[in-house]
């Protein structure tokens, strides 16, 4: 595996950190990590995403031999990465984690966003820089159009301001802000206790959250009603007798 994107298998959980020198997360990088997540429930309860260096995330670089294409839809191949691995977190059967500190930006904060489970330091910083390169940040918008009110994506988008940790909670891109110095025992807390979690709970809940929103009323009752039924009866589910 490149030494820009680490990726290892920890007992049940995949641990899969960002290391590229500059912080920027490239396409490939961005495509090797989908593959990674569709994968994961194969051999994993949960995956870890962290980055190595000070900075979590700070955008996306393209590294797509020579220069772009000039039509449009010989450009959009470009994007595949980007928009992949938005879909393989999405899409993923297994929770998704994430631990923030430094500046996530753009392509970082979309990834924050979209992760099941979002750990940010409290001196961590988010912005969405896109329009300031004279780029419309469409992709993150496709990321977070359902995760961010709308008011809190326009006033990011517009403004590129960094916002801190904590009204990054507040506008829903990240789950919990905790002191800098606390960040990774929190998280590996959190991975441990969801680690000893059922499976097949794990699961469901990933699963009903992914699929349910997208139905109606009647429709997200009685999936819940018939996945509970199903989950709730597996031998895994089962204490054992004293």
């Amino acid at each position: 595996m490149s030494e820009a994107l680490k990726i290892t298998q920890d007992g049940r959980l995949l641990r899969v950190t960002l290391a590229r020198e500059g912080c920027g997360v490239t396409d490939s990088m961005a495509a090797a990590m989908s593959e990674a997540l569709r994968t994961a429930h194969e051999a994993s309860d949960a995956v870890l995403l962290t980055s190595a260096g000070a900075d979590f995330c700070t955008g996306r670089v393209r590294d797509v031999p020579g220069p772009a294409a000039a039509g449009a839809y010989e450009r959009r191949p470009e994007y595949n990465g980007v928009f992949g691995s938005y879909r393989a977190i999405r899409e993923a059967q297994v929770p998704v984690i994430a631990a923030i500190r430094g500046r996530a930006m753009g392509y970082g904060l979309a990834v924050a966003a979209l992760c099941d489970v979002s750990f940010a330091a409290d001196t961590a910083s988010f912005n969405i820089p896109e329009i300031g390169h004279n780029v419309m940040p469409t992709m993150v918008m496709s990321a977070v159009y359902d995760r961010m009110n709308r008011n809190a994506i326009l006033r990011m988008a517009y403004s590129m301001d960094f916002i801190p940790a904590q009204r990054a909670m507040e506008y829903g891109i990240v789950s919990e802000v905790v002191p800098e110095a606390e960040l990774d025992a929190q998280v590996e807390r959190f991975c441990q206790l969801t680690l000893s979690r059922p499976r097949p709970a794990i699961l469901g809940l990933k699963e009903y959250l992914r699929v349910a929103p997208r139905m109606d009323d009647a429709g997200a009752i009685d999936y819940a009603r018939a996945l509970h039924s199903m989950v709730n009866t597996a031998q895994a589910m089962k204490k054992p007798a004293h």
